[in-house]
């Protein structure tokens, strides 16, 4: 895993088409800003976890 730093309003780079940009440092929350091609996936874990589960017709539990 690689861990980065950025500060509010800095910008981290994958590749050439996607930028991930802080927007705002509250508390202990992050807001992030994704820019990424229509086919590129974003989605919060649980939700690409709820998803496959979904896919492979298991269905979806929240873990604990």
């Amino acid at each position: 895993m690689l861990i980065l730093t950025r500060k509010n309003g800095e910008t981290i780079r994958i590749g050439e088409s996607i930028a991930i940009t802080v927007l705002e440092i509250k508390g202990t929350q992050i807001r992030l800003g994704i820019d990424a091609p229509r086919d590129v996936i974003v989605d919060r874990e649980e939700v690409a976890l709820r998803k496959k589960a979904e896919r492979d017709g298991m269905g979806y539990r929240a873990q604990a």
